[in-house]
């Protein structure tokens, strides 16, 4: 197996030096081969230069998956920089905060994305005096701001040798980017991420689920976040794979990119697949999609057996990471059978150690329920300028707590039975949402659910169940599901409340926001 790349730029390198004349990216009109995208990233890493960036530097990228933030990306890395990504779905008051956390000389962003003018919307902002270039990645200018031909122009001014020593200078150590995490639970946190592990992960990662030369990747996850940015842009320039990103998840317009460009890999969150499944796919030519890969969120065992059976599937692998691990931990592998597949989000990839832990710390049984912790390569480096919370999260052995529920069979598959803090007490028995889920996700009219706890005057909590309807069949009345789960399950898992709903808050990377459910039902449900 040849060498993996010590840094990302030195991968994209190689992706030109093996592969110059396939395609790399297609985003519409435009197709770049992986000799152009190698090029236009330079360019980029000149004009950043030439731009006042050093070694080091922090730069941003605010804008939905294109292929201009592709370029941007990797234009940052040549030159030294450190990318820190800001949510596309973020306010500018938040986006701000990002960009003084991190001191941002330059921001890539856009003008006319979901009817706001990012651009103008961070130039209102005060107090970023670091920030010198606001590069407009798609869009009309507006005062203050540079358009994208004219940022690249400055590259004219730096010759390629300079960006050449600056990837010379990097090393497997050298900081690559900052992520915040979603902040679903407080103020978000910068995780510091290295090249060495990316590309060690993502070439691993790759290997693991089938994923090569060839392929054809389309690609939903936003690039802000380690699902889009590593195991999307990352992956397919160290493997050759063709990258097709989308901007904002819509079925029709998906289902024709996998028929028109003959995509054979569209990986997404459950609730994403939920929404492909029950949606009308006649018409539609799918015959080349074989792989799906999945997680982000507990992973519905019926989820996994309708994407085999009603859209044809050969391959559905599951996983499972996080921010802090660089993104992944565990993966099935593509050959593992598809029961693993359906029951677990498999075993850690080499150089990971995983263990499901106790509120003490100590190792539980196999097949008990605990906290996963995680070491190895794939670690963080820390939260950036949070020594508190990376000594919270990080402990002297270099074990991180992940918050995450599990249990681990006999040849070390994790399966993923909830986030600590999602779970709920019933009567003194520890309820999951993702299991009940699972459950309630059998009924043959239900496409979607989400579940949370609410208060209860009795138990202290209670479930309450959000359904959406599967099409075509008759809506079930709460009552009916109410009276089918308690025949299917312990009394204390039954929800005692449903609410059929047409849809579910979900974050940009597809996550259901189960705070937002979580308040809501509080506000119906009041104690009793």
């Amino acid at each position: 197996m040849p060498p993996v790349p010590p840094t990302i730029p030195a991968a994209l390198e190689r992706a030109a030096r093996l592969w110059p004349d396939d395609e790399a990216v297609v985003d519409g009109d435009v197709r770049l081969t992986f000799a152009q995208l190698a090029a236009a990233a330079d360019e980029v890493a000149r004009a950043l230069v030439a731009s006042g960036v050093e070694a080091g530097d922090k730069v941003s990228v605010w804008a939905p998956n294109g292929y201009r933030w592709m370029i941007a990306a990797l234009g940052i890395y040549r030159a030294g920089g450190v990318l820190a990504p800001i949510n596309s779905r973020f306010k500018a008051g938040e986006a701000a905060d990002i960009l003084r956390a991190i001191h941002a000389k330059v921001l890539f962003t856009v003008t006319d994305f979901l009817e706001t003018d990012y651009a103008a919307a961070i130039l209102a902002e005060p107090d970023l005096p670091d920030l010198r270039d606001v590069v407009v990645l798609d869009g009309p200018t507006s005062p203050g701001t540079a358009a994208w031909g004219d940022f690249a122009a400055r590259a004219a001014s730096v010759p390629a040798a300079a960006t050449a020593a600056r990837v010379a200078a990097l090393t497997s150590d050298s900081l690559s980017d900052i992520i915040f995490t979603s902040g679903t639970t407080g103020k978000p946190k910068g995780a510091m991420l290295a090249h060495g592990p990316s590309t060690r992960l993502y070439t691993a990662w790759a290997q693991v689920i089938g994923l090569g030369h060839g392929d054809r990747y389309l690609l939903v996850y936003p690039f802000f976040h380690t699902a889009g940015l590593k195991a999307g842009l990352l992956a397919t320039v160290l493997v050759g794979t063709t990258l097709i990103p989308y901007p904002v998840f819509d079925v029709p317009a998906v289902m024709r990119l996998v028929s028109d460009e003959k995509i054979t890999m569209l990986p997404g969150p459950p609730a994403v697949y939920q929404t492909i499944l029950n949606s009308d796919l006649s018409g539609y030519d799918l015959s080349t999609w074989r792989l799906a890969v999945t997680g982000a969120a507990p992973v519905p065992v019926e989820l996994v057996r309708r994407l085999r059976a009603e859209v044809g599937l050969a391959t559905v692998v599951t996983g499972y990471g996080l921010t802090e691990t660089t993104g992944t931990v565990t993966m099935c592998r593509h050959t593992d059978d598809p029961e693993l597949v359906s029951r677990t989000s498999g075993r850690a990839l080499d150089g990971v150690e995983v263990l499901v832990v106790d509120d003490a710390g100590d190792e539980v049984a196999r097949g008990e329920p605990g906290e996963i912790v995680v070491r190895g390569f794939n670690i963080m480096r820390g939260y950036l300028d949070n020594p508190e919370a990376t000594a919270e999260t990080i402990d002297a052995d270099g074990w991180l707590r992940t918050g995450d529920i599990g249990i681990m069979d006999e040849d070390g598959n994790i399966a993923i039975t909830d986030r600590k803090k999602d779970m709920f007490i019933v009567g003194g028995f520890n309820a999951y949402p993702a299991e009940i889920e699972g459950m309630l996700a059998e009924h043959p009219a239900i496409a979607q659910v989400a579940v949370v706890g609410v208060p209860d005057a009795r138990l202290g909590e209670v479930g309450m169940a959000y359904v959406i309807p599967r099409a075509g069949q008759p809506a079930p009345t709460p009552a009916e599901i109410i009276a089918w789960a308690r025949d299917r399950m312990a009394n204390y898992k039954a929800p005692r409340y449903v609410e059929v709903v047409d849809s579910l808050p979900l974050n940009a990377t597809g996550k259901v926001v189960r705070y937002e459910l979580r308040a809501r039902a509080a506000a119906t449900y009041a104690p009793r």
